[in-house]
């Protein structure tokens, strides 16, 4: 029989938040001298032990159902398994990931938790210390244990902490014994940090980062706090330096200062030295300035420092220049006991006239929300994914980054400080599921206060960061308030963001004639949206909306009274196929004053990689492990695939945030204007280049030299444009492109950072009118059941009961295998709705259901086939299209002229009844036989375009497969589309061909799938290409849409 052992509720008591747990603090590994810890690198302190790798393990029930003395050494573990650390015990066969969004995976009751389902994982792992360490303080770091945990050491319980998103440390050294020792950890799945963890991503368990020990002196630095202010014109700076000393024989805090005067008023117990290397290396202080700290001093432990810098290189996203500062400590003989180092930057950030400035300028947020997430790890994502990230959002434009929503790895911001990125730096407190109660509870003051007071702790050195942000979604109360006035009188020189305090539904709840018992219409929404405005202002120093209309904002700025700068803090929600009318939103951040961008939601697919039973993989979401309380594939948001594969729609980020832009002058002479939109660099970085571009096809280009354009200016060039020889016909563009002139820490020479596209307005030949007499004849052979025509080289057959296409073959073979009809459905985007709840009301895709557009059915009325001249012939079908004899609908008149030459010009009239929803899509669907696999078309590309996200496409002649149009959204639905597409052909493996051409231009898609296929499947191994190829031929799809 087992036995148990009791332990203090803790985790489900808000005000217990840590036991034993050291105050946070800025890292700051002890190295022995100066050239190891200008390395930067912890792993080269001799003082630095990582406990990564294979620990012991064994998942309960509860932490009731732990085995008693299971934390003591002697403990039998011959039975538990192993698994890796970092990593989520979800992720490694045991228990599952369970995704949300709003609803808690678990009875919302806080601050209990369920009693007897609630996973509880139990570690262990021995370590030895290496001789080097005798005499010295021993300290351990968890730095994101998921949700609350225990430790003990050699059997003795060492302390507790919870907030899964934030380091835990604890001083080992009373614990200690020589040789072997013994850790153990109980890790609680639901604790009552688990109700301010309620984020809108997988809930996962477990140890999921980095496990460490450092040995440090008795005396020693434990933290730091660098602080740049820059005068009034950011050219010379001051640099304010905290430092904290730690001294475990000094006397404790509560000593009397009676006492401590008479241990030694004057005497100096330490000396801190301070030196700044500059980004060359090069030593910036002469001499190294020093300041004592004396006994009498103790019972703060901090000695401060105010160093004039002259001409600092400032630190922006455009200049991400980074000093390193030098900690030596002294002990009271002058020995150097500890050295340590960070780097830090020169920046200011500050609000001004509605307008938050960045070293005095108002930097427009080119952002996005970053979840961290791995499809094979989980919440453990290594430094190459996040490195992976943030070289993918330079190489697309984006200049910022909001911690959505919890404080991530620090090992994030230090590549966010290096490669230059903003963040808005976000404390691990939603309670979305019990939105407002917890910010008005006291019992849950200390809660907060923590999350966002350690956050800050930690954080605290980083210039990346412009913004702290309180939380996400919890609505608004005293203990929101008490932790903004903490991190205000902590660090003045941030900014605070907020949502909760200015959102639409916290305005609601605040209004006391709000009418809960319904969804609020639209126009009490905006109402409510306008209301937020002015509100919220103890609490954030920005007003960040999320999902704003275009109208919205620009009533915003158009208001004076509006007195703060607006950042999106979520907008364009990506969710699949999505992203439209970006280009939209953007026209107005960059022509209103007062509004400085926002933050795209968000970045990653959190697809889950798993395997069917066939071998296929394939990205899982909420509900695929058993979940039954899921959000099913709310969490398929992102603008990059799981692996880190860019969607289309980064393509139109790309280029609406592009750092440059040409405006035409005078296009016949080659006259441009070219604007540098940066605000701290010119463009020296960048080689132009300019082509011209006829029918598709680039037949000039040449350099385009740069005259010297200081940020937020322009310049004229001039395009020598050359002299034209062009087809009857043709259409030119003039291209102009920006490319790195030499390689970047985030990119190689030749990336492309922005391009323009002209239609260049030249004197072309008019093209050459077909003469019908110059055709080959036609034979019009016709019976009962199909009509016939014959031509030199090709045979059309129509069935003159529907008036269907029956076959078209060219010399011998067939080009089509299904006539072309009315299509005017599409397998729902994420936007257009929901496939497992279709019908929503405030969704098209009930629309689209209810007048049956996806079960379309084709009744002819009339067919008529006439020989007009020997070399001509023309056929008229008359279809009424609907679902049903009641359902509303279309009457489809095609006429089709077949010419001699073997063209088939169909004209096209569809008639739609006013009761009809806005329409997905309208044009024609037909299918060709296997085999006609090559794709060229002449339009947007080369990655899928719609028309509310085209701006990223430019105009050109592409080259590709069917197979490789398919656009592998993690929820199949709509892809693949091209817009202004002038012609377009597929052509077989025996160079048989199809043409299609169209004027005014077309929009496209050739597919392995029917919108059927795609509309029935939910995740893409539930697929199977089809050997034939669907082509659609559409007047106008629906765009995407976005918020």
């Amino acid at each position: 029989m087992t036995t148990h052992f009791k332990l203090s509720n803790d985790w489900e008591n808000p005000q217990v938040v840590g036991i034993n747990r050291l105050p946070a603090h800025a890292p700051l590994i002890p190295f022995p001298d100066d050239d190891s810890a200008l390395s930067l690198r912890r792993e080269n302190s001799p003082f630095f032990h990582l406990l990564n790798g294979p620990w012991q393990f064994r998942l309960v029930a509860n932490p009731q159902a732990a085995p008693a003395n299971f934390f003591h050494p002697e403990f039998d573990t011959a039975d538990w398994d192993q698994v890796d650390v970092p990593g989520n015990w979800t992720m490694q066969g045991y228990d599952r990931p369970i995704y949300t969004n709003v609803k808690m995976p678990i009875p919302p009751d806080p601050p209990r938790v369920p009693y007897a389902d609630n996973p509880t994982g139990l570690y262990r792992r021995r370590f030895t210390l290496p001789p080097h360490w005798a005499g010295r303080r021993v300290f351990i770091c968890f730095e994101g244990v998921e949700s609350a945990f225990y430790l003990w050491l050699n059997g003795r319980q060492v302390g507790y902490s919870q907030d899964s998103r934030l380091p835990a440390e604890f001083d080992l050294t009373p614990y200690l014994q020589p040789g072997e020792n013994t850790l153990a950890v109980m890790v609680i799945r639901w604790s009552d940090g688990s109700y301010l963890e309620d984020q809108d991503h997988w809930w996962m368990a477990g140890i999921y980062r980095d496990v460490y020990l450092y040995a440090a002196p008795q005396l020693h630095l434990f933290d730091c706090f660098a602080r740049p202010e820059l005068d009034a014109g950011y050219r010379d700076a001051v640099l304010h330096v905290e430092v904290k000393i730690n001294q475990y024989n000094a006397p404790p805090p509560d000593t009397p200062r009676e006492e401590v005067r008479y241990l030694g008023n004057r005497e100096p117990l330490c000396t801190v030295e301070l030196q700044l290397f500059d980004p060359d290396g090069q030593p910036v202080f002469d001499p190294p300035p020093a300041r004592d700290l004396r006994t009498s001093d103790w019972a703060e432990n901090v000695v401060r420092f105010r160093q004039p810098v002259a001409g600092p290189r400032l630190w922006s996203a455009e200049t991400p220049h980074l000093y390193t500062l030098l900690l030596r400590l002294r002990d009271s003989s002058g020995t150097l006991v500890q050295t340590a180092a960070t780097r830090i930057g020169f920046r200011q950030v500050e609000i001004k006239g509605r307008e938050l400035l960045v070293n005095g300028q108002p930097v427009i947020f080119k952002g996005v929300n970053r979840h961290e997430h791995d499809d094979r790890r989980g919440k453990a994502v290594t430094l190459e994914s996040m490195l992976a990230d943030v070289k993918l959002l330079k190489q697309f434009n984006f200049n910022a980054v909001r911690t959505a929503h919890y404080p991530n790895d620090p090992r994030f911001y230090d590549l966010c400080d290096e490669y230059g990125l903003y963040v808005i730096d976000e404390a691990n407190i939603e309670c979305h599921a019990v939105y407002n109660k917890l910010p008005n509870d006291p019992d849950w003051a200390t809660a907060f206060l923590e999350r966002g007071r350690r956050m800050v702790e930690r954080d605290k050195n980083h210039p990346c960061i412009i913004l702290w942000s309180l939380g996400n979604e919890s609505g608004y109360g005293p203990n929101f308030d008490a932790l903004a006035g903490w991190i205000r009188g902590r660090d003045p020189s941030r900014p605070l963001h907020y949502e909760g305090a200015i959102s639409p539904y916290t305005m609601l709840l605040l209004d006391p004639e709000a009418d809960f018992s319904r969804k609020p219409d639209a126009e009490a929404q905006e109402a409510a949206r306008r209301r937020g405005w002015q509100a919220g202002r103890l609490v954030t120093d920005v007003v960040p909306p999320m999902y704003p209309t275009i109208d919205s904002i620009r009533a915003y700025a158009q208001d004076p009274a509006n007195d703060r700068p607006l950042i999106m803090c979520e907008f364009a929600h990506s969710m699949g196929n999505s992203t439209g009318n970006l280009k939209e939103y953007w026209e107005a951040v960059e022509t209103c004053h007062g509004l400085q961008g926002g933050f795209i939601w968000d970045w990653v697919d959190q697809g889950l990689r798993k395997v069917d039973e066939q071998g296929r993989e394939y990205w899982a979401y909420g509900g695929d492990f058993g979940d039954e309380v899921n959000d099913l594939n709310f969490c398929i948001n992102g603008l990059i695939w799981p692996d880190r594969t860019p969607h289309p729609a980064m393509f139109e980020c790309k280029k609406v945030f592009q750092p440059v832009d040409v405006n035409p002058v005078d296009l016949p002479a080659g006259r441009l204007e070219v604007v540098n939109k940066r605000y701290f660099t010119g463009l020296d970085d960048l080689r132009a280049v300019w082509e011209v571009q006829v029918d598709g096809q680039i037949v000039h280009q040449g350099d385009l030299p740069l005259p010297d354009i200081p940020p937020q200016e322009t310049a004229e060039v001039k395009v020598p444009l050359p002299r034209l020889d062009l087809p009857p016909g043709g259409e030119v563009f003039l291209n102009v492109r920006f490319r790195l002139a030499a390689d970047t820490l985030w990119a190689e020479a030749g990336h492309e950072v922005a391009w323009a596209q002209f239609p260049l307005p030249v004197p072309v030949p008019e093209p050459v009118v077909l003469n019908p007499a110059a055709l080959p004849a036609l034979v019009l052979s016709q019976s009962a059941s199909k009509a016939v025509v014959d031509g030199a080289d090709f045979c059309l057959v129509l069935n003159r009961k529907t008036g269907e296409l029956i076959s078209l073959a060219y010399q011998g073979g067939d080009i089509l295998c299904r006539s072309p009809r009315l299509n005017a459905w599409r397998a729902p985007t994420d936007n257009d709705g929901f496939k497992a709840n279709p019908t929503r009301p405030d969704k098209l895709l009930a629309q689209w259901l209810n007048a049956g557009l996806n079960q379309l059915h084709y009744r002819t009325e009339a067919v008529e086939i006439e020989q007009v001249s020997p070399r001509l012939v023309r056929f008229y079908v008359r279809q009424d299209v609907r679902a049903s004899a009641d359902a509303p609908g279309f009457t489809h008149h095609l006429t089709g002229l077949v010419y001699g030459s073997g063209d088939i010009v169909l004209h096209n009239r569809i008639v739609a009844e006013p009761a009809l929803p806005p329409l997905p899509r309208l044009g024609l669907t037909m299918s060709l036989p296997a085999g006609f696999e090559q794709f060229t078309w002449y339009g947007r590309g080369p990655h899928e375009n719609y028309i509310d996200r085209n701006t990223g496409a430019a105009i050109g002649l592409y080259h590709s497969t069917v197979t490789d149009q398919y656009v592998p959204y993690i929820m199949p639905q709509e892809n693949g589309n091209k817009t202004d597409v002038r012609w377009l052909a597929l052509v077989s493996e025996n160079g048989l061909g199809l043409l299609a051409a169209n004027s005014p231009a077309l929009e496209v898609s050739v597919s392995h799938f029917t919108a059927d296929d795609l509309y029935r499947a939910y995740h893409t191994n539930e697929l199977t290409p089809r050997p034939e190829v669907i082509l659609n031929l559409d007047v106008r799809q629906c765009g995407l849409g976005g918020a």
